[in-house]
């Protein structure tokens, strides 16, 4: 059914029905919620009578105009203020972006001067070990304590330790001949390394890169990734794998798995060495310093910082590990007191320091300058030069074996080894081959020589079959 629809003004409605509850003009039953709302327009009101006439109209335009020009004013000294705190933001951000960059500048020239700039004058009787040098941290009592006992169990079978029954004569070393080269992918033959069971070698060259290389399979089964710069040294203890890099990182693997990584040196990292006691490790970088570090804590940590008064280009601990000798870029031999930190001698050679090496009786020390066809060696008891060995051409490694009796060198034209005649207290050159190597190892009861030369290849010398 239909019914008229009526209009009326919601407000006054809504008040009837709420007080009568019908229809004004039918007086049927309404509710509120029976209303329909009309949308409409807005209604626009007329201007009033007084608005009509000419003069009112321009004094309203007039108004309108100035309210207009006074919001257009307003508009835009607003929006010069937005661009001068957005000029103020950028300035405030352009001064810190530069900032760090002065910061970032001045820091790394802060490292390089360090590295270049000498911290203390050596006094002239720096080789009595009286040279000047910065304090440093006392290393804890149990690794003094540790190096103490090292010292004393090694010291006191040294001098009676036989020969093992089952070491290589000089005759079968008379007799090598390379048996076997195993191509590498490194380059520059910076890093060989022989692990204790014989048949792991790790090797590095001019890349971030060093690999654990099995003799047996003749293939690289390890590959250690050092992140930046290059591999300048690196060693076995134990089972762990330890690379020196040009960044001044010394980091540590475990089955290609990375353990540990130490960034104290300010420049590049350049050697390691490796307590007898095989817990304490020690790095050299050119920032003028050596480091000691604890391997045996569950976490490794850094124990000392050294400085000396110039650059370090190889390291090794003596055999008894109370003695720990660096070379330096000065043309020294820096030999220092692990427990104090102190100098205890130096040792000069012709020019920079290359590589030094101590022999297993505790009193020699073989080094090698920079460029030179000589080997030098130094009796630690007389401080003083003993033996010079010349050689055919320059030297890039050398290695004693574990008995003392052979030294081996490498160099750009072939391979040497030097022994030496307890009986006729004479050295002797019992083998000279012509494979150029820039690094050199013995093998496992010197039953075999290894080298790594600047192409990456590893060489075996042995006796042949």
């Amino acid at each position: 059914m239909l019914c008229a629809s009526r209009v009326y003004e919601k407000r006054l409605i809504e008040a009837y029905i709420s007080e009568n509850g019908t229809e004004p003009e039918t007086g049927d039953a309404l509710s509120i919620e029976d209303l329909i709302e009309l949308k409409t327009d807005p209604t626009v009101y007329p201007r009033p009578p007084q608005m009509t006439s000419i003069p009112a109209m321009l004094s309203l335009f007039q108004n309108e105009w100035d309210a207009l020009a006074l919001q257009t004013f307003t508009l835009q000294k607003e929006l010069e203020q937005s661009r001068k705190e957005l000029s103020v933001a950028l300035y405030h951000q352009d001064a810190a972006v530069r900032m760090i960059a002065q910061l970032t500048k001045e820091r790394d020239e802060a490292r390089q001067a360090l590295a270049k700039v000498s911290v203390n004058a050596v006094p002239s009787n720096a080789a009595d070990g009286d040279a000047m040098q910065v304090d440093s941290a006392p290393l804890p009592a149990p690794i003094v304590e540790k190096i103490d006992s090292t010292k004393e169990s090694l010291s006191r079978t040294r001098r009676k330790r036989p020969v093992p029954e089952d070491w290589a004569s000089s005759d079968e070393i008379l007799s090598y001949v390379p048996t076997s080269t195993s191509e590498t992918p490194y380059s520059g033959g910076t890093v060989l390394s022989v692990h204790k069971a014989g048949n792991l070698v790790l090797v590095a060259g001019n890349g971030s890169t060093a690999g654990v290389l099995s003799l047996s399979e003749d293939r690289i089964v390890q590959s250690l990734d050092g992140g930046k710069g290059s591999v300048n040294s690196g060693l076995w203890a134990e089972d762990k794998a330890i690379i020196a890099l040009s960044t001044g990182q010394v980091k540590g693997f475990l089955a290609s798995k990375e353990i540990f990584s130490f960034s104290a040196h300010a420049g590049s990292a350049t050697a390691v060495a490796l307590h007898p006691s095989g817990s304490i490790l020690a790095s050299v970088g050119e920032d003028k310093s050596y480091i000691l570090y604890d391997l045996d804590s569950k976490t490794p940590t850094q124990l000392t910082q050294v400085q000396t008064n110039s650059g370090l280009n190889c390291v090794q601990f003596h055999p008894d590990g109370h003695l720990l000798a660096a070379g330096g870029s000065d043309g020294q031999i820096k030999i220092f007191d692990v427990k104090s930190g102190s100098q205890a001698a130096a040792f000069e050679l012709s020019g920079t320091v290359k590589c030094i090496y101590f022999s297993e009786n505790g009193t020699w020390l073989a080094a090698v300058a920079q460029g030179s066809s000589a080997i030098s060696i130094w009796d630690l008891r007389k401080g003083a030069e003993i033996k010079t060995i010349e050689t055919s051409s320059q030297i890039n490694s050398i290695s004693w074996d574990y008995t003392g009796q052979y030294l081996a060198a490498a160099g750009a034209d072939g391979v040497t080894v030097e022994q030496y005649s307890k009986a006729t207290k004479e050295w002797s050159q019992i083998l000279k081959k012509g494979v150029s190597a820039k690094s050199i190892a013995w093998g496992q009861g010197a039953h075999s020589l290894l080298t790594l030369d600047d192409g990456g290849a590893l060489t075996s010398l042995c006796a042949a079959v």
